[in-house]
């Protein structure tokens, strides 16, 4: 057995892997630090191919930095969560139609028109329809820092670094952050991941896993990043700053006199919560402040109907407040269950998930909230998840087939030191893919099921017009 761990202080890097040599098979573990890896097992002929292969292996790794050492040793590495004093509002109750324990404390929240999406400290991610049924259940290695979408992707970000796509059967872990970054939020456009930090920085990854390119925020913790199809929104301790999402280029920066807590964005403007109780509003193209919302305790999340209609606000006493768009205050009401993390509007319906680990459903239409404000509420649903739900782990299990049928193959091959993926059926140019980091192995076929269903499936994700093609 050979460990080698490649650590650098202040680096990127903190991961381990080792080789063993049993006989004519080789068993290979890496990850991170601190973690258990993952493990690949290949028989060859007999023992001296194996041993040669393990050689080769070893070798490729002390080549880029690795070193011989002692497991446990040197410990993972450290993840900050966020944790607030969450006190009882003191405001009439919201009009909650439903609420689900998830069972810890949640950040991850995304809505669409299909169900809701709910990811907490424990890594346990729940879809809940609307109407309040929990349908599927999923368990990550880590705790969910967020849930994002990107088109009809669904990605969990996680305290372990990864970020797992949730499209298909069974999560698959899409993107690696690297090891020193104590991820604080992600955000993704057109397969472009950004990523803040609790140093303050912003970091961008494109679709095949690569580095683009970081810059380092006039403040630090940065809880916030939002990304479009021009530009990337970074909100830290100092302020907000924009920066040209091809290159990183700085835009503008615009200082605010309280921490950044979240963010929301809109077409035209974003929306920055802080820790001084206010929801700025801020042109995109230039970072002008045009409005700001004003509430009576730090804003841990924020919301906008469409086109910035209505602006939304969840405090650290429970709170969940709505304004116009000028900044004018329309209500206060109390949550009954913590306070926000995050939040999302759809459809006259408020959904969020809180401290204690719900997630709720309120009810924002005009006649609800009069009757609330008046002290009439209905009588909230509690939603329980089934016990014989199924809980679906991540795979790195993936079919293989040369046989296409109806659907797409694609094929990895190896560029120097990159594995790409490109789809190889006929009617289509060579576009590169991306595919499930664990499921990549020079050589091989696999077959995406079905031509316009591929990228929902979560199989893999095109970029360009590959994505549009499928």
């Amino acid at each position: 057995m050979t460990y080698l761990e490649l650590s650098e202080d202040g680096g990127g890097s903190h991961k381990f892997y080792e080789v063993t040599v049993s006989g004519a098979q080789v068993t290979i573990t890496y990850g991170r630090i601190g973690e258990s890896g993952q493990t690949k097992v290949t028989a060859f002929p007999d023992e001296a191919k194996a041993r040669a292969a393990a050689a080769k292996k070893i070798g490729e790794k002390v080549r880029k930095g690795y070193a011989p050492a002692q497991r446990g040793v040197r410990q993972r590495r450290a993840v900050t969560r966020r944790a607030i004093t969450s006190t009882r509002s003191t405001a009439h109750q919201a009009p909650v139609l439903w609420r689900f324990d998830s069972g810890a404390a949640a950040f991850g929240i995304f809505v669409d028109e299909e169900r809701c999406w709910v990811g907490n400290q424990r890594g346990d991610v729940y879809t809940v329809s609307h109407a309040g049924t929990v349908t599927s259940r999923y368990r990550l290695p880590d705790g969910v820092k967020c849930i994002v979408a990107d088109d009809f992707w669904i990605y969990a970000g996680c305290d372990d670094g990864r970020v797992y796509d949730l499209s298909g059967k069974v999560p698959r872990a899409a993107y690696e952050i690297a090891a020193d970054v104590d991820i604080y939020w992600l955000d993704i456009h057109d397969g472009v991941l950004g990523v803040s930090d609790r140093a303050g920085r912003i970091t961008t990854i494109d679709y095949e896993d690569e580095f683009q390119w970081a810059r380092s925020g006039q403040g630090d913790s940065a809880w916030m990043v939002r990304c479009d199809e021009k530009a990337v929104y970074h909100g830290h301790s100092r302020g907000v700053a924009r920066y040209d999402a091809e290159d990183g280029a700085p835009v503008w920066q615009t200082a605010l006199a309280e921490q950044v807590l979240f963010g929301w964005q809109e077409e035209k403007a974003v929306y920055a919560g802080t820790s001084r109780g206010a929801v700025h509003r801020l042109a995109k193209s230039d970072g002008r402040v045009e409005a700001v919302y004003r509430c009576d305790g730090a804003v841990y999340s924020c919301a906008t109907s469409p086109g910035g209609r209505h602006v939304f606000a969840g405090d650290n006493h429970s709170s969940v407040y709505c304004f116009d768009a000028s900044g004018e205050r329309l209500w206060k009401l109390a949550t009954g269950c913590g306070s926000a993390f995050s939040m999302q509007y759809l459809d006259e319906r408020l959904y969020i998930v809180t401290t204690d680990g719900s997630l709720a459903c309120i009810d924002a239409s005009e006649a609800a909230i009069a009757a609330a404000r008046a002290g009439t509420v209905p009588q909230p649903v509690d939603v329980k998840a089934a016990a014989s739900l199924a809980v679906v782990e991540p795979s790195a299990v993936v079919e293989t087939t040369t046989l296409a049928g109806d659907g797409v193959v694609v094929e990895c091959v190896r560029e120097g030191e990159r594995l790409r993926v490109r789809v190889v059926s006929p009617g289509y140019e060579a576009w590169n893919v991306q595919f499930p980091k664990d499921v990549r192995e020079a050589g091989a076929r696999y077959l995406v099921d079905g031509v316009r269903s591929a990228g929902r499936g979560g199989f893999y994700r095109a970029h360009g017009e590959i994505r549009r093609l499928l």
